[in-house]
C-alpha cells in the first residue's frame, strides 16, 4: 500500500497543484467563459488520460516509441501556449476581449496536456496489480488500491487548496504565482523534450561550454526529476505565506458589528485554506522523502547456500531444507552468471516448493521470507507456498527436478536455459 501511495503522489502532486491553480484562476478571473473553459479543460484532460491509458495497455496502437513522439509534440504545444499566454496577458488592456478569450483557450489547452500526460500511468496501476493478483477481492489488491486512492486524494486536496488560496490574493499576486508555476512546469517539459529528442536522435549532442552539453542537461534532469516537483511546491507555498501576511494587515472598514464579523469570518476561512495548503505540501514532502525511502528500501536477500554439483545435477539434501524456511541456491555458469533457485518445504506436507529465484513478471529480483511467508522482492506480492512450483502470477519460474535418495536433484541443463534471466 505504501509504495503505491508514494508512487501515485509522485505522479500526481505537481500536476494536481498546477491544475488547481489553472482551474481557479480561470473560473474566478474570467466570468462565465472562464468557468466553461476551466470545466472543459478538466473534463477533456481526464478523458484524454483515460483514452491514452487504454491505448497504451489495452491495444497495440500506442507503443512506447509512438507515445514518446506524441509527448514531445504535446510538450512543444504546451510550451508554445505558455509563451502566448504571457504575451496575451501583457496585452489584456489594449486587446481586452481578444486577449481574454486567447488566455482562456491557452490555459485550457495547458490543463488538457498536463492531465493527459500525468494521469494515464496512475489509471494503469490497478491493471498492473491485477496482472499479478488476478482478483480485485484479494487482500493485496485491496491494500494497494487503497494506497492509490490515498495518493489521488492527496493530489486532489493539494490542487484544491492551492487554487482556493490563489483566488484570495490580489490580481498581480495571482498572475505572479501562476506564472512561476507555469515557468517551473515549462522548464520541466523542455528538459523532457530534450531527453526524447536525444534518445530518438532528432538532435545531436552539442557541447555548450566546457564539458557541459545537451546530454548533461538531459541526464541531470532525468536523475533529479523530483527537483521540479519540489520547485512546484516551493512556488505553491508562497501562496499561504502571502495570505498570512495579508491577514496581519487587515484594515477593511465596517459600519456595523455584523460587517465586522463577516470580515473576521472571511479571513478565518482564508487562513484555513492557507493551513490546508501547508498541510498538503508537508505531507507530500514527507511522502516523497521519508515514506519513499521506506517504500523503496531494498530487502537483503538471504545468502546463497552451498550445494554440490554431481553428475550434471545440483544436489540439495533434505536436511538442508527440512526446517520449512526459504533456502536459496545457485549454479554459476561458464559465463560467470549465478542462476539462483529457491527451495522451501510446504507446510503440513512432505513435498517441496522449488523454482527459480525469479518470475516472468518481475524478473530476477528474487524472493525473501517474512513472518513465515514468501514475498516477491519487487512487487511485495505474498506467495502461496503451496503453489510454488506451479506456473502463474508472480510464482517462481518452474524448473525441472527429481528426488532421489533423500536429495533434490536440479539438472544443470534445466538451469542454464534461464541464464539470460540473470544477466
Amino acid at each position: 500500500m505504501l509504495k503505491y501511495f508514494v508512487d501515485t503522489t509522485e505522479a500526481l502532486i505537481s500536476a494536481g497543484l498546477l491544475i488547481g491553480l489553472l482551474y481557479f484562476y480561470l473560473s474566478s478571473g474570467f466570468g462565465k467563459k472562464g468557468k466553461v473553459f476551466a470545466l472543459v479543460g478538466l473534463l477533456a484532460g481526464l478523458a484524454g488520460a483515460g483514452t491514452v491509458a487504454y491505448l497504451k495497455n489495452g491495444t497495440k496502437l500506442l507503443t512506447s516509441s509512438k507515445w514518446n513522439e506524441i509527448v514531445m509534440i504535446l510538450f512543444f504545444i504546451a510550451i508554445g501556449a505558455l509563451l502566448l499566454f504571457w504575451i496575451f496577458s501583457a496585452l489584456r488592456k489594449p486587446l481586452k476581449q481578444v486577449s481574454q478569450w486567447a488566455v482562456c483557450l491557452l490555459l485550457c489547452l495547458i490543463m488538457i496536456i498536463t492531465l493527459t500526460y500525468a494521469v494515464p500511468d496512475v489509471l494503469v496501476y490497478p491493471y498492473s496489480i491485477l496482472l499479478v493478483e488476478k482478483s480485485v477481492l484479494s487482500t493485496t489488491f485491496i491494500f494497494k488500491f487503497i494506497g492509490i486512492v490515498f495518493g489521488v486524494i492527496l493530489g486532489f486536496l493539494a490542487g484544491l487548496s492551492a487554487g482556493k488560496g490563489l483566488i484570495r490574493l490580489d490580481s498581480k499576486q495571482m498572475m505572479l504565482m501562476l506564472s512561476l508555476a507555469l515557468g517551473v512546469n515549462g522548464i520541466r517539459q523542455l528538459t523532457m523534450c530534450l531527453r526524447i529528442m536525444l534518445t530518438k536522435k532528432i538532435i545531436q549532442n552539442h557541447k555548450l561550454f566546457g564539458d557541459f552539453s545537451l546530454f548533461k542537461i538531459a541526464q541531470f534532469s532525468s536523475n533529479h526529476d523530483n527537483w521540479f516537483i519540489f520547485a512546484m511546491m516551493i512556488v505553491t507555498v508562497i501562496i499561504p505565506v502571502l495570505i498570512w501576511i495579508k491577514s496581519k494587515h487587515v484594515n477593511e472598514p465596517y459600519r456595523t458589528p455584523a460587517e465586522k464579523r463577516k470580515i473576521l469570518k472571511k479571513w478565518l476561512v482564508n487562513k484555513r485554506w492557507a493551513g490546508m495548503v501547508f498541510a498538503c505540501l508537508l505531507l507530500s514532502v514527507v511522502n516523497l522523502t521519508e515514506l519513499k525511502a521506506i517504500a523503496n528500501r531494498k530487502v537483503e536477500l538471504s545468502p546463497v547456500e552451498d550445494a554440490p554439483v554431481v553428475d550434471g545435477n545440483v544436489e540439495v539434501s533434505f536436511e538442508q531444507v527440512e526446517d520449512g524456511h526459504l533456502h536459496r541456491f545457485a549454479y554459476t555458469t561458464d559465463n560467470n552468471v549465478a542462476i539462483r533457485f529457491i527451495v522451501i518445504k510446504k507446510p503440513n506436507s512432505s513435498s517441496y516448493g522449488i523454482g527459480l529465484d525469479a518470475c516472468d513478471i518481475c524478473g530476477e529480483t528474487g524472493y525473501y521470507e517474512k513472518d513465515g511467508q514468501v514475498v516477491c522482492n519487487l512487487c511485495d506480492v505474498v506467495m502461496n507456498i503451496n503453489t510454488i512450483g506451479f506456473k502463474g502470477g508472480c510464482n517462481p519460474i518452474v524448473i525441472p527436478y527429481t528426488i532421489e535418495n533423500g536429495k533434490i536433484l536440479v539438472p544443470v541443463d534445466g538451469l542454464t536455459e534461464f541464464e539470460k534471466e540473470f544477466k
